[in-house]
């Protein structure tokens, strides 16, 4: 199938929220914190107007972090899910990896993505049909086979806790970053070699990333390693693997090791 159409739509609506988010500063934005003490900008839900006005056509909906969830959603077959900004926290704090995050799945299958880091100047597109892309140059995910001297990505929060202080003792290089849809964009380039977490990740955090991922020859699933699905009731997935293809065995492996139980 010719994706050309969906990529340039995802691009012209990066580019049109990158341009919104960099027009409001950081230190003069309105906060507001949701209910679990997220919190949420006026320049996220500019860009979500934003973009919600450029993306769905009358056969296609819509899934975003900063909308309200309309149940019809599940019985299209084609929906756009987006996280206009992820990275609030970072955008607030000025820490550059904060993204835009435009995902399209058709049938529950991501099958197209883009990221944009607009204080990186990092456009990432992709998908199966036609690989992934860096500011249009072609990317691919880690070749690696084994996990000694790989780069993991990891939540930096999580860095913190006793957890991920562990990962550092067992031969990997560790590298925090906070978005998850970046996270899932340096994989797909090949910047990083994996990233995993048990935890459920909500569809708009990765929907773009696995497509890119996927879309680089690279490995995504869930925690059991079992196919993600998209536009689900929940909109959630329980939780996340992603790494170079040739790394995915090890990975499994490691993760079993380390379940409850395991012998």
């Amino acid at each position: 199938m010719d994706r050309r159409d969906d990529l340039d739509r995802i691009r012209r609506a990066l580019l049109l929220g990158g341009d919104i988010l960099r027009a409001f500063h950081r230190r003069r934005v309105r906060v507001r914190y949701k209910a679990h003490g997220s919190p949420v900008t006026e320049a996220d839900l500019a860009a979500d107007e934003a973009i919600r006005r450029e993306l769905p056509r009358a056969d296609e909906s819509w899934l975003s972090e900063e909308s309200a969830d309309d149940p019809a959603r599940l019985a299209r077959r084609r929906v756009w899910i987006v996280d206009p900004l992820d990275g609030t926290r970072e955008f607030l704090e000025g820490v550059p990896d904060w993204c835009v995050s435009i995902g399209l799945a058709e049938d529950g299958v991501a099958v197209a993505g883009g990221v944009y880091a607009p204080a990186r100047e990092e456009l990432y597109l992709g998908s199966p049909e036609t690989g992934a892309t860096l500011n249009d140059r072609p990317v691919a995910a880690s070749d690696r086979a084994t996990l000694e001297g790989a780069v993991v990505l990891v939540n930096r929060w999580a860095l913190r806790r006793p957890g991920g202080r562990r990962l550092e003792e067992r031969g990997f290089h560790v590298r925090a970053v906070g978005p998850l849809a970046y996270t899932l964009a340096l994989v797909a380039a090949g910047r990083a070699d994996a990233t995993w977490s048990p935890s459920s990740k909500a569809e708009w955090d990765i929907a773009a990333g696995v497509a890119l991922v996927v879309a680089a020859g690279g490995h995504a699933s869930d925690w059991r390693f079992s196919p993600l699905g998209f536009n689900r009731w929940p909109p959630r997935t329980p939780g996340l693997v992603a790494c170079g293809a040739r790394l995915a065995p090890a990975l499994r492996e490691l993760i079993a090791s380390d379940r409850p139980g395991h012998r």
